[in-house]
């Protein structure tokens, strides 16, 4: 077997809570490989920072807790989905607590925090930066177990399936994956990874958009990828805008957590429009609706009043109790010279969560055999028109579980000889201007076209800007060696489409999809699956 060919019992894409969270589980009776594609703690789930939501306290209920996801989901939540989810999140909260996460306590107990949507208190949260604990405690695990292989700098190229070794598809029998061609980005080598099950743990799409609080990493490769191999998508045209994404020149994509609201922060506008509290005029909840509704709440007065940015004011709370609850805001807003004990902090809403992605059972399969997805790459059915609050980590752990109990439950098939990726034809680019002027061009229109509110016009010149921009790219992918740049630029107008696509499709406003053109609700909702074209 050659240097570039390697054969595992299970490969796992993506270094996200839902990828070692199934590698950890899956490590005491099979072998393992985690491709991450820079280090392993570069995804969106070391970012996250509000918590996860579990029904703990007294008074609280399981029922309580699917009625709100269900309330926010705007009538598109998979009810089996939804209960799966709620009824395995507190033990997939006992979990993290024996692997040593350290949770935030009040007397002893968990401390519960509320936030957006949510009727009880319900989100454990280790102070604002749940995410970073969470992800540093698995990595840590996860590194010092013997049957899990890192491989860091590694990029998702293609997944290998039936098609790309030649062969027929049976009529009414599912395609096989294979395992996937990676790049190696310091050895600049495509590896070929073979594995009887491949888990897509990838992440959403956030930086289709100019805007995003998503890290670098979060280009859809996972969605994108499961697509050109034949899997079917659903409901991409559900991009949520966190409402609360700090303004600031220096402080890219820094996220303010909904739990700042949720401890009773309020939006208000500038001093010179007398810094009015302006949600109460959108939503009887007022600041504690959900983010679909805040978000638009915020564009509104924004471009109202012309402004660049609004602001959340929770400074008649003690320094102490920000220092206790919000370390890291107030840290991070103090080296920018903003004293949040005393100051409005500047906000502005940004592309934040994919609800939408590829379409999975309860036990993360996909139409694939031998391919799961789990996390925010996926389209399980929890979230629908729009996520609650803190929903993401704990579908990441729970649907994780079920997608391993899947795996140990399947015997591995036999192993298919895989030819090594084929780059003979091609050359080194002689310049990537081409590549950085798509780039950013991809994020800007989608940006202007494809955000909080849309149009049919909006979407149109969405779409036609996406054909060029996919002739283009398709062209460079076919005669030049790629690269992680150019791979993910391919990956984000993939993703770009389906979401105007998706949008398209839908003629209504729901949750986080708000059309001009349709503004009102259908009486029957219905999912928004889009299959690809016969390959």
């Amino acid at each position: 077997m050659s240097a570039n060919h390697h054969s595992f019992d299970v490969l796992i894409i993506g270094s996200g809570l839902a990828g070692l969270t199934a590698a950890l589980r899956l490590a005491p009776t099979h072998r393992v490989a985690v491709i991450t594609k820079r280090g392993i703690s570069d995804g969106s789930s070391n970012w996250a920072q509000g918590g996860i939501a579990a029904v703990l306290a007294e008074g609280d209920s399981y029922a309580s807790h699917v009625d709100d996801t269900l309330v926010a989901g705007a009538g598109l939540c998979d009810l089996e989905a939804t209960k799966l989810t709620v009824e395995n999140a507190p033990a997939a909260i006992a979990w993290l607590q024996e692997l040593g996460v350290p949770f935030s306590t009040e007397l002893g107990e968990l401390h519960l925090t509320r936030e957006g949507g949510h009727s009880h208190r319900r989100i454990v949260h280790a102070t604002d930066a749940t995410g970073a604990a969470v992800q540093k405690t698995l990595s840590e695990r996860a590194r010092a177990t013997p049957n899990i292989v890192f491989f860091e700098n590694h990029m998702l190229v293609d997944l290998i399936t039936d098609a790309k070794l030649g062969r027929a598809h049976q009529a009414g029998k599912a395609s096989t994956c294979h395992g996937a061609y990676v790049l190696d980005v310091d050895q600049d080598v495509i590896e070929t990874f073979q594995a009887p099950h491949t888990i897509l743990a990838t992440g959403g799409a956030g930086k289709v958009y100019l805007y995003t609080t998503n890290p670098d990493t979060a280009t859809g490769d996972g969605i994108a990828a499961a697509w050109r191999a034949g899997c079917r998508v659903g409901n991409m045209e559900f991009i949520q805008f966190h409402p609360t994404c700090l303004y600031h020149p220096h402080a890219k994509s820094f996220l303010i957590t909904e739990a700042v609201r949720g401890e009773g922060g309020q939006l208000k506008l500038p001093a010179r429009l007398e810094s009015h509290r302006f949600m109460p005029d959108h939503d009887e909840r007022a600041e504690l609706a959900p983010r679909d509704v805040v978000a638009r709440a915020i564009d509104f007065e924004m471009k109202k009043h012309g402004l660049d940015c609004v602001y959340l004011d929770i400074s008649d709370k003690s320094p102490a109790f920000l220092q206790e609850h919000f370390p890291n805001i107030l840290a991070r807003c103090a080296e920018l010279g903003i004293d949040i004990t005393k100051d409005p902090i500047p906000v502005v809403p940004a592309a934040h969560y994919t609800c939408g992605g590829v379409v999975t059972d309860l036990a993360g399969r996909t139409d694939l055999t031998g391919l799961y997805a789990v996390g925010e790459t996926t389209c399980t059915g929890l979230h629908g028109a729009n996520r609650l609050a803190s929903n993401s980590l704990v579908e990441c752990m729970v649907f994780a579980q079920a997608a391993v109990k899947a795996i140990q439950e399947t015997p591995a098939g036999e192993a298919a000889a895989l030819p090594a990726w084929d780059d003979s034809r091609v050359t080194d680019a002689d310049e990537m201007v081409v590549i950085s002027h798509n780039w950013d061009e991809l994020r800007r229109f989608m940006w202007d076209y494809v955000g909080i509110v849309r149009t049919n016009k909006r979407l149109e010149r969405a779409a036609h800007r996406i054909t060029l921009l996919q002739r283009e790219i398709h062209e460079f992918y076919s005669q030049f060696h790629v690269t992680r740049d150019l791979l993910e630029l391919r990956n984000l107008v993939q993703v770009a489409d389906l979401i105007v696509m998706s949008a398209m499709l839908r003629h209504e406003s729901r949750g986080l999809h708000f059309s001009r053109d349709y503004p009102d609700l259908l009486p029957v909702a219905k999912p928004t699956i889009l299959v690809p074209p016969a390959r």
